[in-house]
């Protein structure tokens, strides 16, 4: 546990938390108190498994865990679903949610928008920001997404936040990595700079500490202003840490246009020399950077077996991205207060307005908009129109200057056929890349097709276009991911398995069970919240 008072200077940084070591329980998975029931799901067709089953079975539950693959005419149990000849999978693991950051595990703790695409166990921590371990109990890390204000925060270290969300349940299971931002920040504050050799010590401890209370490794965003200038030795120094107690390494690259065979040349590089299991983030070709990506993806599918590197991909033609991402890469520095400062600045207004990009109007749609909630919906067309502006630079500054930078965009620049092309990759994972967020009387906000349908969009590509054929593509959102994190007893269709398991027909998710019991019946949630929190084991 951690002492009662934390440090109150950064210069006086040290570890002040107890030395002794957090309880064997703590590695384990948890979650709600279950009622010892029975489940039976019948006349289903078993995909994604390795095993040779019947071309129609039964499944049938007990308590949490699949006790019986077979036909079992007559059989009875507390809740019969009729399979009525669906497929039957394990529950689809998305390896990158944002619900974490923002805080709709507290908001929405149903995170009814993940279930009902069949996703059962979903990762946060992404992007270099967690929501643990919070040296200072400060969220700063995670104030470019959402108002940091709206929770209490009455934890510092893993444990503390793993043990609070064992007891509130969720809809999904729930997992962490380890954000880099968020233990860098603490650790120099602002402006970034690079770290000492005792502040670097100071780190590894703390990843080290975190690790051991269940994170599942480390996520780093490189391409954000705070951490974009990070050194090489430094990401090999953590990375190095988390491979040796067994962990992932997930990265958001420097950057993703401009440079994208440098940034991936550079992961690739990070990759081998430390031999960890690497998952580039949202690797998305945008237009007229078409060249890199294909290039890119010749180079990750040539890699040899040894270097154990994977990518994830929403098949979506719409990116969800931070207003500020727009300002010429000049202005995009420190932390929002000092970009904002840019824009109360005569001159540099005029300058930044002068080099803002250009974008596609129409192709450009406000999803949120904080402190101008009546702007959400509009495209840049209709500002402009709005405001009667000259231009659309003008109206991006506009919208920039009245939201001080928070709006989120929704933007359409996605290539659809190399995100196809990246499906069908070995290496490629499905992922949402988005957050389950509630309906709020409060703040007006448009929910992205991926939030809602990344999974059976996925599914659709599959049976439609022949991307892969169902066996492999129902292993890439369930077997493979449980692999990569070292999910014991999830992932697969098998005896002794937790019951995570989803039924769908016609790319359509028919019921989902989540630990053993019915989440979603017939398309719609039943209010069930059976989620676990999962620790990884060091």
């Amino acid at each position: 546990m951690f002492h009662d008072s934390p440090p109150t200077g950064r210069r006086a940084i040290r570890l002040w938390w107890k030395a002794d070591p957090p309880p064997e329980e703590s590695f384990m998975i948890h979650g709600p108190c279950f009622t010892q029931m029975t489940l039976l799901i019948k006349n289903v067709q078993v995909v994604g498994s390795d095993q040779k089953l019947p071309a129609k079975l039964d499944v049938f539950v007990s308590g949490d865990k699949i006790t019986a693959l077979g036909r079992f005419p007559g059989k009875t149990a507390d809740k019969i679903i009729d399979g009525q000849g669906a497929y039957l999978s394990a529950g689809f693991i998305d390896l990158h949610t944002e619900s974490d950051h923002y805080l709709s595990l507290f908001s929405n703790p149903s995170q009814v928008d993940f279930l009902k695409q069949g996703i059962t166990t979903i990762i946060g921590g992404l992007c270099g920001a967690s929501l643990a371990p919070l040296i200072y109990g400060s969220l700063e890390s995670l104030e470019e997404w959402t108002d940091t204000r709206e929770i209490n925060v009455d934890w510092h270290s893993v444990q503390e936040f793993l043990r609070l969300m064992d007891k509130k349940p969720l809809g999904v299971n729930f997992g962490t990595l380890i954000g880099h931002s968020t233990i860098r920040g603490a650790l120099i504050g602002k402006p970034p700079r690079t770290l000492t050799k005792n502040e670097l010590n100071v780190f590894g401890e703390t990843l080290k500490r975190a690790l051991g209370e269940g994170g599942f490794g480390l996520s780093t965003g490189l391409g954000y202003a705070q951490t974009k200038d990070t050194p090489y030795a430094e990401l090999k120094a953590l990375t190095t840490i988390v491979k040796n107690l067994g962990g992932i390494y997930s990265t958001h690259l420097r950057n993703d246009s401009d440079n994208l065979l440098d940034s991936i040349e550079e992961t690739i590089k990070l990759t081998k020399e430390t031999g960890i299991k690497t998952i580039v983030s949202h690797l998305i070709p945008t237009e007229n950077h078409e060249v890199a990506y294909e290039k890119t993806l010749e180079n990750i599918n040539s890699l040899d077996e040894k270097t154990d590197l994977h990518f994830s991909v929403y098949p979506s033609n719409t990116r969800i991205l931070k207003l500020y991402t727009f300002l010429p890469g000049w202005a995009q520095k420190d932390n929002l207060k000092v970009m904002n400062l840019s824009l109360e600045d005569e001159w540099l207004r005029s300058k930044i307005l002068k080099d803002l990009p250009e974008v596609k109007p129409s192709d450009f749609l406000v999803a949120q908009a904080p402190g101008n909630d009546s702007l959400v919906g509009y495209t840049l067309t209709e500002i402009k129109k709005l405001y009667s502006l000259k231009s659309y630079k003008e109206s991006l500054l506009k919208l920039m200057i009245s939201t001080k930078l928070q709006a989120t965009i929704y933007y359409q620049n996605i290539n659809r056929d190399l995100i196809k092309k990246a499906l069908k990759s070995n290496r490629s994972l499905v992922v949402s890349n988005a957050a389950s967020i509630a309906p709020n009387n409060r703040i007006k906000i448009l929910k992205p097709d991926r939030a809602v349908s990344a999974f059976p969009k996925f599914l659709s590509l599959v049976e439609e276009e022949n991307i892969l054929d169902l066996e492999t593509a129902v292993k890439k959102i369930t077997s493979t991911p449980a692999e990569i994190l070292g999910l014991i007893g999830r992932g697969a269709v098998k005896e002794g398995y937790f019951a995570d398991l989803v039924g769908f027909r016609d790319n359509r998710v028919n019921f989902v069970v989540v630990n053993g019991q019915v989440a979603i019946e017939d398309g719609e949630y039943t209010g069930l919240r059976l989620g676990k929190i999962l620790r990884h084991k060091t």
